[in-house]
């Protein structure tokens, strides 16, 4: 497993939203300045790993309050993701190689961030009991088989 942590709140769908009806090219700007972020903590923490197979995510998403919905924050993701793929940690974020995700959001007034745990298949581990798990284990290989 390896973990990536962001040391801030991104920028949620209805932020990036706004700003795309303001002006795309704010919009543009926007996305770019927070995968500078992610980029720069991924260099930081991820220093030479490469990941060919396919991966399962999990997001945890520390937010500061309970301001906004689990669905607007994850959506950064879309940053985290792009991130990945142009540091060469992943090879692509498409669905052959990112097979399964999941989102935790939680409150941490003190120190918002969000934690990237990336797994290959062989570190299958249940995203909901933390723990090897043979029902998520076969959901896994099933979809990993149905995608050949």
């Amino acid at each position: 497993m390896h973990k990536l942590i962001i040391s801030q709140s991104l920028t949620g769908l209805n932020e990036y939203i706004k700003a795309e009806r303001g002006n795309r090219y704010k919009a543009a700007k926007l996305k770019a300045d927070e995968q500078l972020g992610c980029r720069a903590s991924i260099r930081e923490q991820l220093k030479g790993v490469k990941i060919e197979e396919p991966v399962i995510i999990r997001f945890k998403w520390f937010e500061k309050n309970l301001a906004r919905d689990p669905d607007n924050v994850a959506f950064a993701k879309k940053f985290i993701l792009d991130s990945l793929v142009k540091e060469g940690v992943l090879v692509n974020d498409g669905q052959k190689n990112v097979i399964f995700f999941t989102d935790i959001v939680k409150v941490d007034r003190k120190n918002p961030r969000v934690e990237v745990d990336i797994y290959t298949l062989d570190e299958v581990v249940c995203p909901f009991c933390n723990e090897v798990c043979q029902k998520f284990s076969e959901f896994i290989n099933e979809k990993v088989e149905r995608k050949g």
